[in-house]
């Protein structure tokens, strides 16, 4: 038996035995007690014990009810409900409940769909960010090949520059002794011209 139906039972059987004993009472005044007395007070006795028994089960059973999807709603269990069939405050306190349950599952569920849509406003948003860094990535990837060619290009044409220039100090060194040769050629003519007409 529990603690709740107790509490609920035993005034009850108090009030039964007390009223069997003030019957006890008014009975020996009146009359002596025979064996059909005493059954009918141990019939009654035990009536009061059952009666008391059952009033207190039928009160504390719909609040265990209660407490038990309390306890349940505590764990996180949103799902439970408390439905009775009596028309009375413990059937409005169960109206209650389940209204309150109601409305944390609703909370819940509102929160979890917050959640996702969240989750999948920053799974769009962290893509489109993934896709413009690879796209940027691409873009250095991509300069930076057209930054290595160009340099290639500019190594050889630094090497062609400086083989031209070799080429046209040469091509000056060869002038020069050409034209030192031709200087030299025309004073041998020049001389040679100058002593024919002497001669």
């Amino acid at each position: 038996m529990s603690k709740l139906t107790t509490k609920i039972a035993v005034p009850i059987i108090l009030v039964g035995v007390f009223v069997v004993a003030v019957f006890v009472a008014i009975n020996i005044g009146f009359t002596e007690l025979n064996i059909g007395s005493y059954l009918i007070i141990l019939c009654l006795a035990i009536f009061v014990f059952f009666f008391g028994l059952s009033v207190g089960q039928n009160l504390s059973s719909p609040i265990k009810k209660i407490l038990e999807e309390a306890t349940g709603l505590t764990k996180g269990d949103l799902s439970g409900r408390v439905y009775l069939e009596s028309k009375d405050e413990l059937a409005e306190l169960a109206d209650a409940f389940n209204k309150i349950a109601e409305e944390l599952q609703a909370s819940r569920d509102q929160g979890a769909n917050t959640e996702k849509s969240i989750d999948i406003k920053v799974r769009a948003r962290t893509q489109e960010l993934e896709e413009t860094i690879n796209a940027l990535e691409q873009k250095i990837k991509n300069r930076t090949i057209e930054l290595e060619r160009l340099m290639d290009e500019s190594k050889k044409m630094q090497v062609n520059v400086k083989a031209k220039d070799d080429e046209i100090i040469n091509i000056k060194k060869e002038l020069d002794i050409c034209n030192q040769k031709n200087v030299k050629t025309k004073k041998a003519v020049a001389d040679s011209v100058d002593s024919d007409v002497k001669v």
